[in-house]
């Protein structure tokens, strides 16, 4: 199975690119890698690029069902909120982001056709999670210039992974 990137992988930073051909064994081989991944790590969505794979798709699950969203751009935003988020990519790391509660996102199903969708709460969190992934933005961009020297000093020391180690590793 393939790993998840772990910071500072470069991939994590690569800008993906529009996804143009929808070969459906291709699309289903990707999907596929992240679904799977997210069941066997417990997590709620993934980027391509964390994966290796520089394309746009989106896969998230808050509840029973995966939500699969090829070149997902964010259209309308309102309200916020503050909560600790984590990432997959970052064992052991947990760091305070304000976003938008409430989000309209427009993308592509698994064959190329247009969709809309609209969200909050913790779903709208994940998506813009994972969409900030397909731009290269990590959770550690979201610290003041203090915070994220205190940050890369102690990744450096291992100090996340000790406090929280991580199956992905």
């Amino acid at each position: 199975m393939n790993r998840p990137r772990i910071y500072p992988n470069p991939a994590l930073r690569s800008k993906t690119c529009e996804v143009t051909n929808f070969d459906p064994a291709h699309i289903h081989y990707v999907v596929k890698i992240m679904a799977d991944s997210m069941k066997k790590f417990k997590a709620v969505g993934f980027a391509a690029n964390q994966f290796g794979i520089l394309e746009k798709i989106v896969v998230a699950n808050v509840g029973k069902e995966n939500i699969v969203i090829i070149n997902p751009e964010v259209i309308e935003f309102r309200g916020e909120f503050t909560e600790d988020e984590g990432c997959i990519s970052f064992p052991g790391v947990e760091i305070t982001i304000t976003r938008p509660n409430y989000i309209v996102v427009r993308g592509l199903d698994e064959t190329g056709e247009s969709k809309i969708i609209e969200v909050g709460d913790l779903l709208a969190r994940v998506l813009q999670h994972e969409i900030d992934h397909l731009n290269g933005i990590l959770i550690i961009d979201k610290l003041s210039p203090v915070e994220r020297l205190n940050f890369e000093r102690l990744w450096k020391r291992g100090e996340y992974e000790r406090k929280n180690p991580s199956s992905v590793l």
